[in-house]
């Protein structure tokens, strides 16, 4: 492993810390390289015991506090609104701030999580942005902003973002590697494979182990419906990315997903019996719970009976169901709720949303609600009752909106086989032709694709019966 950085070579990389403490200038550095390779390395004790040795190194190092809250932010399972501890941690934080002489790359990267705590996920990319024009190498910076365009679904942003700074990352740096992984995802959701794909190999072939590679290439064999390609790749670099903890898990939904392409849903419920569901029930974090909740009702949209499983997702899920802090997430721990039949879960999510959209405030993603989010939430609730027409006469009509609820293209898609699935099962010829429709659609933009062309057959059947 490269050495931690001390105070010294932080300053020297032009990221001056303030703080006088080498340690906690070095268990910055491990959280920030965990946070990164999407591993936690447990020779530092993990992130946790990083971020712990961190505060007891230096107690008042406001860049630690940025850190800390950073990541409790960024994982989405808790918001200051309801996280008791998460707001204090807040509040230090911005006093700290108040009270030192910090630089001004420290001051905005305070200001960017004020922005993202209250809601304000677009005011705090602009922020992680302005800190990377003058900074090009603060990988705090970039991620944040990353993660943070991707829950937005501004997926040009996250390309250019990267693209802006790709130039200063040269190999002497460290993480530099793992920069090409992150620019071949922004690439990839814009629908540049080629250039993904050679940024991607070129970051694997540094260093073999770096997850988000694998999974940029796991995504471009997916959007090409490339099945023989992508279950060969997975399980060829296998022993390579499995022990990234937070990561795997989301790998290993991508190799389940060739399957559900495939038709081979006992492949696919075996990887999630084995890998996904331990994994995200270990882990509870948010990426693990939505790609749960997804594998799941893909599943059951294929008519796959998945029993008891739902039973056990849902004790994750609701505790989450008053969160409202991702679309993203809310719609993905409705599905949840309707898979378990859990009526008072399904109620408390859909109430409280209702009720916090009222007062919406400067909070991004409470303005998405009216318009975008409760009826996408009703589409799902409609599809569980039967209620197929009134399924797509609510999801049809935002169909293109869905990108701001942010996700990746491949996990979005969950939403586009539903609208398919609805419309096929519609009393009324128009939505049914809509259904034939949206398969030519489906078929033109990705061809030879199993999982369509079995959705053709069934509409042939319905067409036939008619």
């Amino acid at each position: 492993m490269v050495p931690l950085r001390d105070c010294k070579a932080w300053q020297d990389a032009g990221l001056v810390l303030s703080t006088t403490s080498n340690e906690a200038c070095k268990m910055f550095d491990a959280t920030l390289t965990q946070y990164t390779t999407w591993t936690n390395d447990k020779s530092l004790g993990g992130i946790e015991g990083s971020l712990s040795k961190l505060h007891a190194a230096d107690p008042t190092f406001t860049m630690g506090h940025v850190i800390a809250n950073g990541l409790a932010l960024i994982g989405t399972g808790s918001s200051v609104r309801l996280d008791k501890e998460l707001d204090s941690g807040m509040k230090k934080m911005m006093a700290l701030s108040e009270s030192q002489s910090l630089t001004e790359r420290e001051k905005l990267h305070v200001s960017a999580l004020d922005m993202f705590a209250s809601g304000r996920l677009p005011k705090a990319c602009d922020i992680w942005d302005k800190i990377l024009q003058d900074h090009p190498t603060d990988m705090l910076a970039l991620k944040f902003a990353h993660d943070t365009y991707f829950y937005l679904g501004y997926q040009t942003q996250m390309r250019d973002s990267v693209a802006r700074v790709y130039p200063h990352w040269t190999p002497n740096i460290p993480l530099s590697s793992y920069v090409k992984g992150i620019f071949a995802f922004g690439l990839m959701e814009t629908n540049l494979f080629d250039h993904a794909e050679k940024l991607a190999s070129e970051a694997l072939a540094i260093n073999q182990s770096d997850a988000w590679s694998v999974h940029t290439i796991a995504h471009i064999n997916e959007m090409k419906a490339d099945l023989k390609n992508g279950l060969t790749f997975m399980k060829q670099t296998e022993n390579n990315w499995k022990d990234c903890d937070m990561l795997s898990c989301h790998n290993y939904w991508h190799w389940a997903l060739y399957f559900i392409e495939k038709g081979d849903y006992e492949a696919a419920l075996t990887i999630y019996d084995n890998h996904i569901a331990p994994r995200c029930m270990s882990s509870g974090s948010m990426l693990d719970v939505v790609d749960n909740c997804s594998m799941l009702y893909r599943l059951q949209l294929e008519g796959v009976k998945v029993g008891e499983r739902w039973n056990e997702v849902i004790q994750l899920t609701k505790k989450h169901s008053k969160d409202h802090i991702l679309f993203f997430n809310d719609v993905h721990i409705l599905m949840s709720s309707l898979g378990a039949k859990d009526h008072k879960t399904t109620n408390e999510l859909l109430t409280t949303l209702q009720e916090l959209v009222k007062t919406p405030g400067e909070d991004h993603e409470l303005g998405l609600a009216p318009k975008l989010g409760l009826p996408l939430c009703q589409a799902l609730v409609e599809f569980e009752n039967g209620n197929y027409d009134k399924t797509v006469e609510l999801l049809c009509p935002i169909r293109y909106q869905l990108l701001q609820i942010g996700g990746s293209n491949a996990q979005r898609d969950v939403f586009n086989q539903l609208l398919i699935h609805a419309a096929l099962n519609c009393k009324s010829k128009a939505h049914q032709n809509l259904a034939r429709c949206l398969l030519m659609e489906r078929d033109g933009l990705r061809p030879n694709s199993p999982l369509t062309e079995r959705l053709i057959q069934k509409a042939s059947a319905v067409h036939a019966m008619e």
